[in-house]
Formats: structure tokens, C-alpha cells, sequence
């Protein structure tokens, strides 16, 4: 059973990003953008570990955090743009377990969000689903193999992760950004329309008419999707 990861920030593509991030990495996300609505939120799903940031619409997130301690201890890690010292050992003085200041790389995020949890004895070591199965094209995560109906799919490693990425999102838009930062990493400063040849490529691989899509749909001013045909 997944991890259950409770995420408050107010900025929304911060959210989308680490929501995005932690799903990949196997645990389950729910967020809220302020104080009032994380407490609503959190009676209906109690978390394995808390992300909170400082600066919240409706009051701080401190507070928030000695809140959602007075039911039963919770890791918790703040992401804020505070840096100050003092903000720090506040922070940590309210039961934080860990610190992360704003911009971070989502590595650098998983990496503490998974050694907070070994560290409080409650690691379940998420695993990636071993296949992914969407319409009719099927991916063996396990035996790095992909399918179109009878048609078997040799894919390179890049187009491979590619698909896995979208096919991981069934139906939804997933940001080129996202995309570039989950398959080239956060320090990639190259050209992102780099992604479209990627998408043009893995098209031309499995979809039966590149030129018509029907698997891979471009979101306009987004970025793309896969959908369920």
C-alpha cells in the first residue's frame, strides 16, 4: 500500500509539479492551499507524512503543523522560501522533521521525503506498477517491452520512458515542463523542443497514422496527453 502524502502550498504549479513528482515516485498525494481547507482535508485523509509550506493565505504554516500533531505523531517536512535561521528552528522546534527551501530539485525532494519515512519506521518502498495497460497498448515496465494490440514495439530507452510517463497519467495533460524535468532532469538547459521530436518519433513508432494521432494527443498551450481510445 502506497504512502499517503499530504501537500499545502498556495502556489498552484508548485503543486502541479510535486503532485506530479510524488505519483511517479509511488506515493499517494492530496493538497490543499490553505490552513482551513488542509484541516477539512486531513479528517478524510490522514497522511504518513505532511509537506507544508510556511507562507499560507490564512495563517502560517507552523501553526498548521502543530495543528496536525495534536491527533497522532506525523513526519512533516516544510518547502518554503524562508532561509532565515530562525525560520528554520522555528520550524523545527514545531515538530518539523526536515527543512527544504524554495526553488528545489523534485530528486532532491524524493530523496528527503523517503529518508524522513525510513527514519520514522514507516517505509514501505513504493514500487512502480510492473505494466501499464491503456486502450490497447500495453507496457511491461519489468521486461522493458511494449505492445500495440498484436504489434510488438521496440522502443529506445528515451521514447520508452516517454510513454511509460504518459501511459502513467491515463487522460491526463501533463505539463512540457513536467515532462523535461521528469526525463531530463531539473538542470537541463538544452532546447525542450527536444520533447516534440521525442513525441513525433514515438508516434511514428506506435500510433497507425502519426500524421492523426490517436493515442497521444497534443493539449494545446499544455503539452500532452494519452488517452483511452
Amino acid at each position: 500500500m502506497a504512502h499517503r502524502i499530504f501537500l499545502v502550498d498556495d502556489d498552484p504549479l508548485l503543486v502541479e509539479a510535486v503532485r506530479f513528482s510524488l505519483e511517479q515516485a509511488g506515493y499517494e498525494v492530496r493538497s490543499a492551499s490553505s490552513n482551513s481547507e488542509a484541516l477539512a482535508i486531513v479528517r478524510q485523509f490522514p497522511p504518513d507524512l505532511a509537506l507544508l509550506d510556511i507562507g499560507l493565505p490564512d495563517g502560517d504554516g507552523l501553526r498548521l503543523c502543530s495543528a496536525l500533531q495534536t491527533t497522532r505523531p506525523l513526519p512533516v517536512i516544510f518547502l518554503t522560501a524562508h532561509d532565515r535561521e530562525m525560520d528554520i528552528i522555528l520550524g523545527l522546534q514545531r515538530g518539523a522533521d526536515d527543512y527544504i527551501t524554495k526553488p528545489f530539485s523534485m530528486g532532491e525532494l524524493i530523496a528527503r521525503v523517503g529518508a524522513v519515512l525510513r527514519r520514522v519506521g514507516t517505509d514501505k518502498s513504493p514500487q512502480p506498477p510492473a505494466r501499464y495497460e491503456v486502450a490497447d497498448v500495453l507496457l511491461d515496465n519489468v521486461r522493458h517491452k511494449v505492445t500495440v494490440g498484436e504489434r510488438s514495439i521496440d522502443l529506445p530507452p528515451k521514447q520508452f520512458d516517454l510513454l511509460k510517463l504518459l501511459m502513467s497519467h491515463p487522460g491526463e495533460a501533463i505539463g512540457r515542463q513536467i515532462i523535461v524535468d521528469s526525463l531530463w532532469g531539473e538542470d537541463y538547459f538544452g532546447d525542450t523542443r527536444v520533447l516534440d521530436v521525442h513525441i513525433r518519433w514515438l508516434r511514428e513508432l506506435i500510433e497507425p497514422n502519426p500524421s492523426e494521432p490517436r493515442y497521444i494527443l497534443t493539449v494545446r498551450s499544455i503539452g500532452y496527453k494519452f488517452v483511452d481510445v
